[in-house]
């Protein structure tokens, strides 16, 4: 009878504790998925940090730039990047409020939803006005999103280059961890000032083909917790407590029974 309860106790905590499989497994309809996501690229947004550099042959380019500054140490700084030296930086353009960035010589330039291509034509276009022969290279310095919830390491993760999927988000913040609801993945986005609310469900290879797939700058991921999460976050702190008081009556009732 003692075996019996036991071993009831037992399987009653390995039931409550498991997942199914297609709970937890990515990607599960990968054989008969269909891709028909399109290129994607980043399009500007307000508060971005911009570095756009202007080159020319000799000095004809060192009006249409932000000075040099010079900087102690090697660390770095919001709103600017190391270019050649530790001791050197270029100074980033802020985008802001609506959409503007202040540029040496062409003044106040609309660029906020514009793709990089899109604002290197149109820089090009408008510099070419001034120079017969130059290049001019741009690059957003501050692109990062938010990934929380239950994910190992949850934070911002700041990234270099200018595309970054939802999946490379969650990779760089350690992955989901066992109780992460990965058919409910939330994605807050801000478009022209209003914050939209997006699930993703990544149980499916179908989320590929979303446009939440590739994340933009300063978006926000959330995992929530799954119900094996939410129950024993009141009886996990307890499951000791718990074992040993069973341990105990168990004894109990085996003296008395003797």
């Amino acid at each position: 009878m003692i075996k019996k309860i036991l071993l009831f106790f037992i399987a009653a905590l390995l039931f409550t504790s498991c997942v199914p499989r297609e709970k937890l497994v990515y990607y599960q309809n990968l054989p008969s998925f269909k891709d028909a996501s399109k290129n994607f690229e980043t399009r500007i947004k307000a508060d971005d940090l911009l570095m756009i550099v202007v080159s020319a042959p000799g000095d004809a380019a060192k009006d249409f730039n932000l000075p040099v500054i010079g900087v102690t140490g090697t660390t770095t700084f919001s709103g600017s990047i190391d270019v050649a030296s530790s001791q050197q930086r270029v100074q980033a353009y802020t985008v802001n409020k609506n959409g503007e960035v202040q540029l040496p010589v062409l003044g106040s330039v609309k660029i906020s939803g514009l793709t990089k291509e899109e604002a290197l034509e149109m820089l090009s276009e408008k510099l070419s006005v001034y120079l017969k022969e130059f290049t001019v290279n741009l690059r957003i310095v501050n692109f990062k999103v938010t990934v929380a919830g239950e994910v190992s390491r949850p934070g911002l993760v700041s990234i270099q280059t200018e595309r970054l999927t939802l999946p490379e988000a969650i990779a760089n913040a350690g992955d989901m961890t066992i109780y992460g609801k990965r058919d409910n993945v939330l994605v807050i986005r801000e478009i022209d000032g209003v914050k939209t609310y997006n699930y993703i469900d990544m149980t499916k290879a179908d989320f590929i083909n979303s446009p939440f797939y590739y994340l933009s700058q300063n978006d926000y991921v959330y995992v929530e917790p799954n119900k094996t999460r939410i129950n024993s976050s009141g009886v996990g702190p307890n499951v000791s407590v718990l074992i040993s008081a069973t341990s105990i009556l168990i004894s109990l009732i085996a003296i008395l029974t003797r």
